[in-house]
């Protein structure tokens, strides 16, 4: 619905932890990272890249959509233009912005394996993130805008219509460059992301 809210992924993933019972220190052994990065990524002091986000869920027991509030569970997903819901990764307390959300192309198809997105990065207000690495693949194609692509150290531009598939292994930063929004389409696969049913 258009009036529905933007969702915050930290705020849902300590609802989902603490609806499990979890404590932050065993989300953090689950997941593999420390419980001072699982606490800032809840209350939106640190933005995790997807990668993360898909460890964090497989950590969880749940699919990484329900980070957002997808509880799907049809054989396949229709995104209509109109319906897609923007979702921040990100919404600092503070009103920093580090120009990136995204919009899931996948809601409501249950056991999927990748997670597609439309991804908006703005010009960053503050430094631009550290490079992240995580198991799996992504594939990214520019619709719009330039975007700077950094792979353990290599720099490239790229432009509309170009592509880029990597393992996510690599460390590897995104950002928009000119000053001026870029919009790209991305195609995610982390090991491990999926939970199995049954």
């Amino acid at each position: 619905m258009s009036e529905e809210k933007t969702q915050s992924v930290g705020e849902k993933i300590k609802e989902v932890r603490e609806a499990k019972g979890l404590s932050l220190q065993e989300l953090a052994e689950k997941s593999g990272y420390t419980s001072a990065l699982v606490n800032q990524i809840e209350n939106h002091l640190e933005s995790p890249p997807l990668g993360a986000l898909g460890k964090i869920a497989h950590a969880l027991g749940v699919d990484i959509g329900e980070l957002w509030g997808d509880h799907g569970n049809a054989p396949y997903a229709i995104a209509r233009k109109k319906d897609r819901r923007p979702v921040n990764r990100f919404a600092s307390k503070e009103g920093v912005s580090y120009g990136y959300s995204y919009e899931s192309l996948g809601m409501g198809m249950g056991s999927r394996h990748i997670e597609p997105f439309i991804v908006t990065l703005e010009p960053p207000t503050v430094n631009k993130t550290k490079p992240s690495c995580h198991e799996g693949e992504e594939f990214l194609y520019v619709l719009n805008g330039k975007l700077e692509i950094e792979l353990d150290g290599h720099k490239d531009i790229l432009e509309p219509g170009d592509s880029i598939q990597y393992s996510a292994k690599v460390p590897h930063s995104l950002s928009a460059v000119d000053g001026k929004t870029a919009q790209l389409l991305a195609v995610v696969w982390s090991q491990g992301q999926h939970r199995e049913d049954g």
